[in-house]
This record gives structure tokens, C-alpha cells and sequence, in this order.
């Protein structure tokens, strides 16, 4: 066989690199500070509260979120990764966290508590046009109070994401809440609103006309400025409340007023599914453009009992974690402790059982994997670490190491078996 020309010799396709997934965002080294700051500040404030942590699938079936979420909403609709699985059950990627923990309240037992308080986090998905504050994947962290009506649990809530905010460093947040009525008062707020929109068709959005039909308060939350416009005279829910409500909204305000935390009324909060019930909230920001909000939540007296439970009371809120990452300030990561330069393979075994011990005293340690003694010096400049523990030939064989301090610009040696000790 002959040999092949140079010429017939067909060169190696390069390799294409891997796409990432449109509207999903990594978490890289130089962001992880900012993310476990917030996380560990909401752990320490739960506890603090008296919340558990609570821990749900990703994906549940498709039927929960229709019916905690309704069916017709976009949500559901158009938004929700939806699959069915090699068995044909249809599951969903959760789109937000309250159905998961209602379903694992009602199904774990633990609604026969008198009292519960659970938190979560994690991502969520939906199917939505990426932006700033606005991604595909993204995380809430969230709370649910399940057992009492009382509005102290509404206004401790409050209080709670109030001292959340202060802790993470936030100013400039706005709380906006309203009372949308019980089964009682709002049936009959539907039909003075609706007759208010019906007289106003010709000047609302195509949306807001199948809305008015189908679920005129959610006119009230329509974001075009059309809309906005020709429903700023409609009648507004907190004037059509009945005495229970009205009693219950005025204790919220009372106590978030004795609690030193400001608010303002927005008679437009609304919100669109039947168990929502009297508080209703949201923190927003002027800093992130159209999407303004960073926390929201209210009173869902009746969702329990809707997906199968026993009537439970309840009132939750979750965070956008994105969103309140882009009012944080930017953290750096934490230097390492000690950097430790090694040279040969003896010092390599003499100083595994010192560094072993020195990390589990608590230290954090860095180090590079070979190279000459300069760069592995050079390196330790560069990673901050305020000491630097460096063993040779020389020092092992007097059983030492040199623990030289970076800032100072001065060293001694210490004997290995008392380096963890000079360290602390």
C-alpha cells in the first residue's frame, strides 16, 4: 500500500467550545463572597425568628403548580419548563418555592403542628426573556408562617425582612402593602371593579379586556402606562373592606408603625388567584429598572386546603437573590490564612501531617503544586495571605520551617510540631 501524499492528509476539525444555556448564569469564584454572605445573613435572621429550614425537590408534578399557581396564568401557560418523564407523569421545574413546602406541610404531617415556621432557597426557572434582574434560572430565598391568622404573624414578617435588608447593608428599599379582603368583602369589590373597567374598554389593553371578565383585579397590576392611566379613579379595594379586614389591616399597620419600620399603602397591590387573602407586600428598589421588585409576599389563608390539606392559615414572602445581589456591595474572597511553599518530595511528606493539623484547627490554606521556590513566593504574594510557611532540605533536616510574616517582611523557624501552635 502506498503511502499517502501530504496533500490527502485531511487536518483535525477544531473543537467548538460548549454554548451556555441562554438565561442561565454561572456563579464564579469572585461572586461566591457576595452570594454566601446573603445566604449565611438570612440563615443567622431565620433562626433568629424561630424558622426551620425546609428542603423540597427542583422538580414536582405539573398539577401542583396548576393548581396553586392557576392554570391560566402565564406562569403556568407559557413560562414553566414542563416534561414528561420515562414513566409519562408530566413534572415541572419549580417556578417558585411555596407550592413545594405547602405539598411537604400537608404530606409530611407536619400541619397538625399548631405552629410552623419554614424558610428555603434555591433556584427557580421560567421560560422569560432574560434582562437585568431577570433570568431563566434564578434563586429566591423564601419563609412561610402556616397556622395562625393573626396579623402579628403579618407584621412580624414584615419586621423580619425589614431587619433582613439592614443586615445585608440595603438602604433605599421601599415597603409597599395593601389588604385585598377575604371571601367575605372582595366578591363584592369584584363587581363595583368590574363595572368601573367595563365602562372602559375602548382605553384599556387587550389584556386588560380579558381580564376584566375573567379577573378584573388584576387590572389594577397591569404595567402599561395606558392602562395605569384610565384606572387611576377606580375604586380600590382597602375603601370596600369589611370590619374584620379592616381591623386586621390596622393592627399590620400599628405594629410595623410601633416596630420603627416605614411603609406606604399601594391601593393597586393586587393580587390574582382566589386564596390570597387581606396582607399583601412587596420591597422595591428605584435602582433596578423595570424590575423593581426584590421581595414580595402576602396572606394565603385557603392554599393549604386547596392542594388537599387541612385549613390552614398562612403567610409567606420570598427574595430575589439576583436582584438583591445587584444593590449589594461587592465583598472580596477571604485571603487564605497561611501559604505554604514546599521544595522536594520529603518536604512534601514531612509537612502533610502539619498541614492536615493546621486546617483542622480551623485555618485556611493555600499552596501551589511544585514549581521553583521564587514562583511558588511569587504566588504567595499574590494570594494575600498575611504568613507564609516555607520548608527545604535545610529545614528539614533541623525539623523546622520557616513561618515568615507577609506584612511585616519578617521570619523565624519553628519547629513542626509546634507550628500550629505559632500559627494561633
Amino acid at each position: 500500500m502506498s503511502e499517502r501524499s501530504q496533500d490527502d492528509v485531511q487536518p483535525t476539525p477544531p473543537v467548538q467550545p460548549v454554548q451556555a444555556v441562554r438565561g442561565v448564569k454561572d456563579v464564579l469564584p469572585d461572586e461566591a463572597p457576595n452570594w454566601q454572605f446573603l445566604e449565611k445573613t438570612c440563615r443567622e435572621w431565620f433562626a433568629r425568628y424561630g424558622f426551620d429550614e425546609i428542603r423540597v425537590p427542583i422538580f414536582e408534578a405539573t398539577g401542583l403548580f396548576a393548581r396553586s399557581i392557576g392554570e391560566d396564568t402565564d406562569i403556568v401557560g407559557k413560562e414553566m419548563y414542563t416534561f414528561d418523564d420515562k414513566s409519562g407523569q408530566s413534572l415541572s421545574l419549580r417556578p417558585e418555592g411555596t407550592a413545594g413546602v405547602i405539598r411537604a406541610y400537608i404530606q409530611s404531617g407536619l400541619q397538625r403542628e399548631a405552629l410552623v415556621r419554614l424558610y428555603y432557597q434555591g433556584p427557580m426557572f421560567r421560560h422569560e426573556r432574560p434582562q437585568a434582574g431577570r433570568l431563566r434560572q434564578f434563586h429566591q430565598i423564601g419563609a412561610e408562617v402556616l397556622g395562625s391568622e393573626s396579623p402579628l404573624a403579618d407584621a412580624e414578617v414584615l419586621v423580619l425582612t425589614a431587619d433582613l435588608f439592614q443586615a445585608l447593608g440595603l438602604d433605599g428599599l421601599q415597603l409597599e402593602i395593601n389588604s385585598i379582603g377575604c371571601r367575605e368583602c372582595r366578591p363584592r369589590y369584584t363587581v363595583a371593579l368590574r363595572g368601573f373597567l367595563e365602562g372602559r374598554a375602548a382605553d384599556l389593553c387587550e389584556n386588560c379586556v380579558r381580564r376584566t371578565a375573567t379577573n378584573p383585579l388584576r387590572v389594577l397590576d397591569c404595567k402599561v402606562e395606558t392602562c395605569r392611566t384610565h384606572t387611576a379613579a377606580a375604586p380600590f379595594i382597602p375603601d370596600h373592606l369589611c370590619a374584620a379586614c379592616a381591623d386586621h389591616f390596622a393592627v399590620v399597620r400599628g405594629q410595623l408603625e410601633a416596630a420603627g419600620v416605614g411603609f406606604v399603602v399601594n391601593p393597586r397591590m393586587v393580587r390574582g388567584l382566589d386564596y390570597y387573602t387581606r396582607t399583601a407586600f412587596e420591597w422595591t428598589s428605584d435602582r433596578l429598572g423595570a424590575q423593581s421588585t426584590v421581595a414580595a409576599g402576602g396572606r394565603y389563608d385557603r392554599l393549604v386546603e386547596q392542594l388537599g390539606g387541612q385549613a390552614r392559615p398562612g403567610i409567606g414572602f420570598a427574595l430575589g437573590v439576583e436582584r438583591l445581589l445587584l444593590l449589594m456591595e461587592t465583598r472580596p474572597a477571604t485571603p487564605p490564612d497561611l501559604f505554604v511553599v514546599l521544595a522536594g518530595e520529603g518536604a512534601e511528606a514531612a509537612l502533610a501531617p502539619v498541614l492536615r493539623a493546621v486546617r483542622g484547627a480551623g485555618l485556611k490554606v493555600d499552596r501551589a503544586y511544585g514549581g521553583s521556590m521564587k514562583s511558588q513566593m511569587k504566588r504567595a504574594g499574590k494570594s494575600g495571605a498575611p504568613r507564609c510557611l516555607i520548608a527545604g532540605d535545610d529545614e528539614l533536616a533541623r525539623g523546622t520551617a520557616v513561618l515568615r510574616d507577609m506584612v511585616a517582611h519578617s521570619q523565624r523557624e519553628v519547629p513542626l510540631a509546634e507550628v500550629v501552635a505559632a500559627l494561633k
